[in-house]
């Protein structure tokens, strides 16, 4: 993920403290249900990672069996590949079928740029419509649904964004990513668009990335909670921030959050199954769950 990346030397100059929960956050979590087993989704961008070969996949893994293979070592896929491309459901089944290994499993789709980008919601109901119909065919393995919206896509555009989300069927599981600086920079907007998700029972994706902190909001409108974390190549300053999210995420669950989906990116995708083991790790011991990390073929450290 090239958004909000800086080069290395300057990791050392960004404040990766996270900011402090919002009073939706707090009414949020208070509001949820009694206190439950937290339920928790890690996994990466894509499966189809050659470099993975004799890492994570063993060495000689056909690419038609990757995502087989991926969904053995994650519960989760944040699947960018529909932004790009409408897929009919008959391969949407097929890729249900293949990650069948794996109960638990969820794929988490990102609506396509046609509704997002192109029509930026906007007379976009039969494309919409047809994303949707695709998309339910992953059936129980089908997680929230993201719809990430352009960095140019300001709050002069909050009517298409409330017409659009209510419109949306209430069944599926919805989180919105904004970009557009002035959503986090004046409370006014930031209120409209956190609480139009709120009262709509939908979820808001929280971007971590070096370089835009102010997107890192932490808001929690729903509560479940959808994290895409971008990394550097497992820069010391990875682990900081991932030992950080930890402690965020158990406070989170002791106010009453319930789930919790975690993307994992990086720049050097042989990175990412390495942080996400980190992560597990970090999460079992805090949280005392018991989610099965992937399990490296090789040892490796990029740093």
């Amino acid at each position: 993920m090239e958004f909000g990346k800086v080069t290395t030397p300057q990791l050392a100059q960004v404040d990766f403290t996270l900011p402090a929960d919002s009073a939706l956050t707090h009414k949020t979590l208070k509001a949820a249900a009694p206190k439950q087993h937290l339920k928790v989704h890690v996994g990466c961008a894509s499966w189809a990672q050659k470099v993975w070969k004799g890492n994570l996949y063993p060495p000689k893994t056909k690419d038609t069996d990757f995502l087989n293979e991926y969904a053995k070592q994650f519960n989760m896929i944040e699947l960018n590949t529909t932004h790009y491309r409408m897929y009919d459901a008959a391969t949407i089944t097929k890729w249900k079928e293949k990650a069948a290994v794996n109960p638990d499993f969820k794929f988490c789709p990102k609506f396509n740029q046609l509704i997002s980008h192109v029509k930026r919601l906007k007379g976009a109901d039969e494309i919409t419509t047809a994303f949707y119909e695709a998309m339910l065919a992953f059936e129980d393995k089908l997680g929230p649904m993201f719809l990430q919206l352009n960095e140019n896509f300001a709050p002069k555009n909050f009517p298409e964004l409330k017409a659009y989300l209510e419109s949306l069927p209430r069944d599926v599981q919805v989180c919105v990513e904004l970009r557009h600086k002035d959503w986090f920079a004046q409370h006014a907007y930031r209120d409209e668009a956190f609480g139009l998700m709120h009262r709509l029972g939908m979820g808001a994706v929280i971007t971590d990335t070096a370089g835009r902190r102010d997107v890192i909001h932490m808001e929690v409108p729903s509560p479940y909670v959808f994290i895409r974390f971008v990394g550097n190549a497992l820069h010391p300053t990875d682990y900081i921030r991932i030992d950080h999210w930890v402690q965020r995420i158990k406070s989170w669950h002791k106010q009453g959050l319930q789930n919790l989906y975690f993307g994992m990116h990086q720049s050097d995708e042989l990175a990412s199954p390495i942080l996400c083991q980190y992560l597990i790790n970090q999460l079992n011991d805090s949280l005392n769950l018991n989610i099965v990390p992937p399990r490296l073929l090789t040892s490796n450290t990029l740093f």
